[in-house]
């Protein structure tokens, strides 16, 4: 892959590895989504969209399924004890896989009726669960539901597991996509990805507040091109890699533009992960790529 490194500022040099090599790792894949490193077994999972399977990687057994069908997984993370939660498109729900690999509901519902297709997912500090809802899977037969979405906007939640009680933070997306909260998490970046279905409509970056359990201080961060900004992860610096059409964007925490990934395909997520948390996976249509960096993944500050 040619020009594989667009740099654009010395910040981005010093975030690169010594062989600044894009490497595919698994291809043949319906559109992957959702790349996740869990630190308890060391590997790597994501989602097979349209196939609607899981998948799993590890440098020492290479690539197999992980879970068939699995209600089209869109974005996972994982809770303060480890355990898996997914967005499940199809499933219209967020869920969580326990240890014993029981698959158990955390939220699939707001205000009486059913969530649309929950896309992407992020667990704070304090163990709450944040989480987008656009309609894709209401649109999309090839990897959703395609029936009438019962709620009035593509909301932004947040959900607390021990309770039940889920909340919306933002109802003011037209598709409220990915989601990362910053290293110290004062601050929540979700992307807009309204492009998708109209190409005059949103295709941001948006950065908010973080004020307790709510949101303030709506920003636009960064305007994204081409396509759209999809799912992101952010460094223990505070700069976000994002995909997008060309491959993962990364950008400072003062929203410049300092670089670039370039994929073959659109970008649809990454995940930093390995022992040392400086590779960088990536979800990106048929494929899914890594690079070794010279940066490392923000972890989840100690409550």
């Amino acid at each position: 892959m040619a020009e594989q490194i667009e740099i654009f500022s010395d910040e981005f040099e010093k975030l690169l590895g010594k062989t600044r090599e894009v490497t595919q790792l698994e291809t043949g894949m319906g559109f992957c989504e959702g790349t996740h490193w869990l630190d308890e077994g060391n590997y790597l999972v994501w989602s097979d969209l349209p196939n609607n399977r899981m998948m799993r990687w590890s440098e020492s057994d290479g690539t197999s399924v992980f879970r068939e069908p699995c209600a089209n997984t869109n974005g996972h993370t994982t809770d303060l004890e480890g355990r898996i939660l997914s967005c499940e498109t199809s499933g219209r729900r967020v869920s969580r896989t326990e240890h014993d690999g029981t698959i158990v509901t955390l939220a699939d519902r707001y205000r009486g009726g059913r969530l649309t297709s929950p896309n992407d997912i992020v667990v704070k500090s304090d163990g709450s669960v944040w989480f987008t809802d656009p309609d894709y899977g209401a649109l999309d037969p090839d990897l959703g539901h395609m029936k009438r979405t019962e709620q009035d906007h593509n909301g932004v939640y947040r959900l607390v597991p021990e309770t039940g009680v889920l909340t919306a933070v933002s109802e003011d997306f037209e598709k409220p996509n990915g989601l990362a909260f910053s290293p110290d998490e004062s601050v929540l970046y979700i992307s807009d990805t309204g492009r998708t279905h109209g190409e005059f409509r949103t295709h941001r970056l948006m950065a908010f507040d973080v004020q307790g359990d709510k949101l303030a201080n709506p920003r636009v961060f960064a305007e994204v091109e081409p396509w759209v900004p999809d799912g992101m992860r952010v460094d223990v610096n505070g700069n976000l890699f994002v995909a997008a059409g060309d491959g993962i964007q990364c950008f400072n925490p003062a929203g410049e533009l300092i670089g670039k990934i370039h994929t073959p395909e659109v970008a649809a997520n990454c995940s930093f992960g390995m022992s040392d948390r400086q590779t960088l996976f990536i979800a990106a249509t048929s494929s899914v790529w890594s690079i070794e960096l010279g940066t490392v993944g923000a972890r989840r500050p100690v409550a």
